[in-house]
């Protein structure tokens, strides 16, 4: 937006929050330097407190200071969002989105979900950042993002599910390993063979170590990472196996270059995957109509990577 309605100084502010510095964002909005401190100067003598600590190399925000800026990334979010309810009201779909999303979208339902926006909406523009389920929730609920698609929810009145499926816990192998033709398998069966873990940043592993402990000491030959897409290049070789979800691997498995195998034991509960918005901020329509586009995407996945692949055996 080429004015916004945002006062000038809040939106300075905003940047020196983003930039650490002055002189960054004095860079960044192509701005002097001096105009930009003038600005901040009034706006914390107006308000009565310091809003910046002065460091020797930046500006840190101080209490006051972070939530004045929260707010006004609000109050940012509330123009885009009556921006694109009065173009919608003109008919005319357009307007932009904040979405955060897991790292497992990214090979899959990501790309096809911009393609779908650019194909049938191309005045939507969409940013997209990767993601822990944690700092997703954050940024939802601080208003850095619009939309999120997060694994493993917990329930939060500040939050509003628009859609939520439910994902059986499994073991991956290629097509050429010893357990792909097994209709179920246990950890017990699995860790007969070399496994590719998912480090302790990643939200399947810590729930998988609360429930199997054991399961870390006895795998023979691991390798751990914090990486899906190198966990599935190790998978993808052939010998080792993985432990995750369809959706994480959803689209080597529409190709059938991997196999997904349920875990039987009792106590390995499904993980699930949920789309949702900041309860507190209803969702404008174009933040809607990314949603809609977004399910649409994430179910289609879930859907050609459950299609039934033939096995040559079967346990």
């Amino acid at each position: 937006m080429r004015h916004s309605l945002v006062p000038t100084a809040l939106r300075y502010a905003d940047q020196v929050a983003r930039s650490g510095s002055i002189q960054k964002a004095a860079r960044e909005l192509h701005v002097a330097a001096s105009a930009i401190n003038r600005q901040i100067l009034a706006l914390e003598e107006e308000l009565g407190v310091q809003l910046f600590e002065r460091m020797p190399r930046g500006m840190r925000l101080t209490a006051s200071g972070d939530a004045l800026i929260t707010m006004a990334r609000r109050w940012r979010q509330d123009e885009t969002r009556m921006v694109a309810e009065v173009r919608r009201i003109q008919g005319i779909h357009q307007g932009h989105v904040s979405l955060v999303a897991m790292d497992s979208h990214a090979t899959g339902v990501l790309p096809a979900l911009v393609e779908a926006l650019n194909a049938e909406h191309p005045l939507v523009s969409l940013s997209v950042e990767l993601s822990t389920p944690d700092d997703a929730e954050t940024a939802l609920m601080t208003g850095k993002a619009d939309l999120a698609a997060i694994f493993n929810l917990a329930p939060r009145r500040e939050l509003l599910v628009l859609w939520k499926a439910q994902l059986p816990l499994g073991c991956v192998v290629a097509p050429g390993h010893a357990l792909a033709g097994r209709k179920t398998v246990s950890f017990q069966e699995a860790t007969a063979y070399p496994i590719a873990l998912q480090s302790r940043a990643i939200t399947i592993r810590r729930l998988l170590e609360a429930q199997f402990s054991w399961l870390f000491k006895d795998a023979r030959g691991f390798v751990e990472s914090n990486s899906l897409q190198l966990v599935k290049q190790l998978a993808l070789g052939g010998q080792r196996l993985i432990f995750t979800s369809e959706l994480d691997v959803a689209p080597e498995l529409a190709a059938g270059a991997l196999v997904f195998i349920p875990i039987r034991d009792q106590g390995a509960e499904p993980q699930d995957i949920s789309v949702a918005v900041d309860a507190t901020r209803p969702p404008g329509p174009v933040v809607k109509l990314v949603a809609q586009q977004l399910i649409a995407a994430l179910q289609a996945s879930l859907d050609q990577a459950r299609q039934p692949r033939h096995s040559s055996t079967s346990v």
